[in-house]
């Protein structure tokens, strides 16, 4: 029997460019995820949502924008997915922005200390307030989980531990060489991280998941992912939409998910960037997005044995 799939709800923007992430959780549940999920065969139990954050510019920290708000919602989502991994749950996160990855490691590091990171995403998100001009945090997470220099102390300080993550315990699925900073690529060389191009997921899925699940170690899995790994011509969803015709189809990342969520470590999935206002001119979209997540987190048939 499958584990029981916890839903955790992580409705913030606080760390984005600008608003609109903040109400992807809402709008996934609207369109009947929970039941879909529940038709296909999950006991799922709804844990409802951390606190609402929605982005406002922050003059007084331009380069690390509402940091106290990010570091909040980094520790709801903690706690909320601790408290399902003890219940012996695996997870869904709806977030949200992708520092909501940083709460799902510090949670899951805590149950399994040599939990791994599968890391769905165009970007690296290696940045730092030094780094970039841009002042938004979710384009800075994993350098925090790495503990670079010049990561935000408040933040490195609310994981559960410093580094969170080891470069052994992280992959990058779906990434945009061309798009990263100099620093980007310069963290990416020093430590030796492994990555797939996003033009590699989008010709051969399956194989590159395969690929990222054979790098790392044996122990208990978070898939994070990041909805501008998409082809944003054909599935508008991601708060940046510079992802047109690049990427993977939203067909292709279901095969690549669905292979990935039925790995015996997986433990939790969390999505971010989802921004429900990119999809106003071709709704459908959601829905397909939503029997993509169902698709990846239904039951394995159980494997009948002839006599």
């Amino acid at each position: 029997m499958p584990r029981d799939l916890v839903v955790v709800g992580a409705p913030t923007s606080a760390g984005s460019y600008a608003p609109g992430q903040e109400a992807a959780a809402r709008v996934l549940r609207d369109l009947g995820l929970i039941d879909r999920l529940r038709a296909a065969g999950r006991q799922v139990r709804d844990a409802g949502d951390g606190p609402v954050q929605v982005w406002s510019p922050d003059r007084g920290d331009p380069f690390a924008q509402n940091l106290s708000a990010v570091v909040q919602s980094v520790v709801a989502v903690a706690d909320q997915v601790t408290d399902a991994l003890a219940a012996d749950a695996d997870v869904l996160v709806l977030g949200g922005n992708c520092t909501i990855a940083l709460g799902v490691m510090s949670a899951l590091t805590a149950h399994d200390s040599d939990a791994g990171l599968l890391y769905v995403d165009r970007h690296f998100d290696l940045n730092t307030p030094q780094s970039t001009t841009d002042g938004a945090l979710d384009w800075m997470g994993l350098a925090h989980a790495l503990d670079l220099p010049d990561a935000t102390e408040p933040l490195v300080s609310a994981l559960s531990r410093q580094p969170l993550l080891t470069p052994d315990r992280l992959y990058f699925l779906g990434v945009e060489h061309a798009a990263a900073t100099d620093w980007e690529r310069e963290q990416v060389e020093r430590l030796g991280l492994r990555w797939c191009s996003s033009a590699g997921l989008a010709a051969a899925p399956s194989a590159q998941a395969e690929r990222a699940l054979d790098s790392l170690p044996a122990a208990a899995l978070a898939v994070h992912l990041d909805v501008d790994v998409l082809d944003f011509t054909d599935a508008p969803l991601a708060e940046s939409t510079d992802g047109r015709n690049s990427g993977p189809s939203l067909d292709r990342l279901s095969a690549a998910l669905r292979i990935v969520c039925r790995d015996p470590r997986f433990r939790v999935l969390s999505i971010g960037e989802l921004n429900p206002a990119r999809a106003a001119g071709h709704p459908e979209t959601l829905d397909r997005f939503v029997g993509c997540i169902r698709n990846a987190l239904r039951p394995v048939p159980p494997t009948r044995h002839l006599s």
